[in-house]
């Protein structure tokens, strides 16, 4: 009697991998686009490096400038008590323990269905991001905003400069957007994925300035700021994932970029 034999299930990274590859072939462009995008995005990290440099400075010098008090005022305008505790809501997942939590927990997911490398660079990416918040904050030494000019809901202990949920967000959950868009081809679930967590890095600032806990100039600090370490998170995925995970699922798009 003859067997019949039948395909068996693919495993999640294969699934990926698939994706991946569907990606790459639908994000192909020709060589002189990609040397002007190469081109416009160095420039774009030389002019962010240069805005968080003077920014940090002028923070070191100044504990808020007029136009922190306007923004805190005008955002605090917004009464509405729905708003207020999305505003709440969104920064809870910032604070720890809670932030560690979320991090470990996020890249063991990863690491479960079959990407390591990711979930390895994921957390080293969130690590990254809250030491060197740490860090900036004590050489910078810039307070918080005082209860006597703006509403503080909740008061914290330490300096402002630079916010460290701005920072996290844009790093951990931006690198989950950024691995979002990377492996999974287009679809419903990738949208929403995509709008989630970008919708928490964009709302995140807003959420901080609300708060009281941050003048507008940290959160603008902290997103120039978190947009490199993204960046340079970014890079080291993909220098890793070409030489030590060439098994796992990569856009062929990085590896022809990266030679």
């Amino acid at each position: 009697m003859n067997k019949k034999t039948e395909s068996s299930p693919k495993k999640p990274v294969q699934k990926f991998q698939a994706a991946a590859r569907k990606a790459a072939q639908a994000s192909t462009a020709s060589a002189p686009t990609r040397r002007y995008r190469s081109v416009f995005f160095q420039f774009g990290l030389i002019a962010v490096t240069v805005a968080f440099a003077a920014l940090t400075l002028l923070a070191r010098m100044v504990p808020f400038f007029p136009i922190d008090l306007q923004i805190t005022r005008m955002v605090q305008l917004i009464a509405n008590p729905l708003f207020a505790q999305l505003m709440a809501l969104i920064s809870w997942p910032g604070f720890s323990p809670q932030s560690y939590i979320l991090a470990v927990l996020m890249a063991l997911l990863i690491w479960a269905i079959g990407l390591h490398w990711e979930a390895v660079a994921a957390l080293l990416g969130a690590m990254t991001a809250s030491g060197i918040d740490e860090l900036l904050k004590v050489l910078i030494q810039r307070p918080r905003p005082p209860i006597g000019l703006v509403h503080v809901i909740g008061i914290l202990n330490g300096y402002g400069f630079p916010s460290g949920h701005v920072m996290y967000y844009v790093v951990f959950f931006g690198f989950i957007c950024f691995l979002g868009f990377a492996l999974l081809t287009p679809s419903a679930k990738r949208t929403l994925l995509l709008a989630f967590f970008g919708g928490l890095v964009l709302l995140i600032g807003v959420s901080r300035i609300y708060l009281g806990q941050h003048w507008a100039s940290d959160v603008a600090g902290a997103y120039l700021l978190g947009s490199l370490i993204l960046v340079a998170n970014i890079a080291l995925y993909r220098w890793g994932k070409l030489r030590f995970f060439v098994s796992q699922p990569v856009n062929s798009s990085e590896k022809s970029g990266a030679q």
